[in-house]
């Protein structure tokens, strides 16, 4: 998910399945959060099994399911009015490419349409480079090539390359984006690239590669986020230390401080310096990472900025980092 640029929610029409989906610990609902904290701001909802014998093609059932969808994607932060809701059948085939017989009272596009109508988001050009890995590669004869998505600014040969949180230096060599030599790597665009006398073990998934006379990624010692707890079962205190996901980093952050606990949708603080949190609850907490960290304020860089909090093999809480404490790596002499 931290990559993409729009989600399709395939959401199961057959009676029951629907149900357990959307129910308090269905898959649906976690999808639908996951995709929008991660920045995925566009979505289309394909309501699958539209010939389920349950189903039968019901016009009805369509709009049941839909406003039910719409009602939850509304309270994620989504806008209903701007997602396409495509009844299909995935097993049939059926409104995927062309227009069906079966659904002849639905009018609006089929799902190849509704994914042409996507638009394109504007990519952060401007901004310092920023490439989160997400694997590192020893290719014979070339050597170590870490790939991932140039998140914000350019990539392009020559450059000198830091890895955070290591603070390892190496000179950017070639740049390949599907087996193919290029000058210049944009955002949005997953890149291979070339540095030379660094091995493989030293750079690894969730290190964020920038260019070293750039305004270069660092490690944080810790930061301040604003986090919204949806799915937990108890009381987050002080001291909680869960895993959380950020651009392709896994590492576990301790609450060390909750701050202010706010009102979600108008942004007021309504108790300072809270016992706990739970449910529902919107706050301002300080995180302190566990192990070496990358990350950024969501103002500069955004696809660096927000992160999910997974616990019990479930995303309990979603945030966005409002600053970061930067760790300052000595000078070895």
């Amino acid at each position: 998910t931290s990559q993409a640029d729009v989600a399709v929610m395939v959401v199961d029409a057959s009676q029951g399945a629907f149900e357990a989906g959307i129910s308090r610990d269905g898959q649906t609902r976690e999808h639908a959060l996951l995709a929008y904290t991660l920045g995925v701001k566009q979505m289309i909802v394909a309501v699958n099994k539209m010939d389920h014998e349950s189903v039968n093609y019901s016009e009805k059932r369509f709009v049941a399911v839909k406003s039910e969808v719409a009602s939850y994607l509304k309270k994620v932060g989504y806008k209903p009015a701007k997602i396409a809701f495509v009844p299909i059948s995935g097993w049939l085939g059926e409104n995927i490419k062309d227009k069906s017989k079966n659904l002849s009272w639905y009018s609006g596009p089929t799902l190849l349409d509704a994914l042409d109508n996507v638009t394109p988001p504007k990519r952060p050009v401007d901004k310092s480079l920023r490439i989160p890995i997400q694997d590192v590669y020893k290719i014979g004869g070339i050597g170590t090539v870490p790939v991932g998505r140039v998140e914000t600014g350019i990539m392009k040969p020559g450059i000198m390359a830091q890895f955070a949180p290591s603070g390892i230096q190496a000179e950017v060599k070639s740049c390949e984006v599907h087996h193919e030599s290029l000058l210049e790597v944009g955002p949005g665009t997953n890149v291979g690239f070339n540095v030379k006398n660094v091995a493989v073990k030293d750079i690894g998934r969730g290190d964020v590669a920038s260019d070293a006379d750039d305004s270069p990624a660092t490690g944080v010692t810790s930061f301040e986020a604003q986090v919204i707890v949806m799915n937990h079962p108890g009381k987050i205190m002080k001291g909680y230390c869960p895993v959380i996901d950020c651009h392709t980093a896994h590492v576990a952050c301790s609450f060390t401080n909750i701050k202010d606990k706010m009102d979600r949708r108008t942004g007021k603080v309504v108790e300072e310096n809270p016992e706990f949190i739970q449910n529902g609850d919107a706050a301002i907490v300080t995180m302190v990472p566990t192990k070496p960290l990358c990350v950024e304020s969501f103002a500069e860089y955004p696809p660096l900025g927000r992160f999910a909090i997974r616990d019990m093999r479930q995303t309990v809480a979603v945030g966005i980092i409002k600053s970061i404490t930067k760790e300052v790596i000595e000078d070895e002499d």
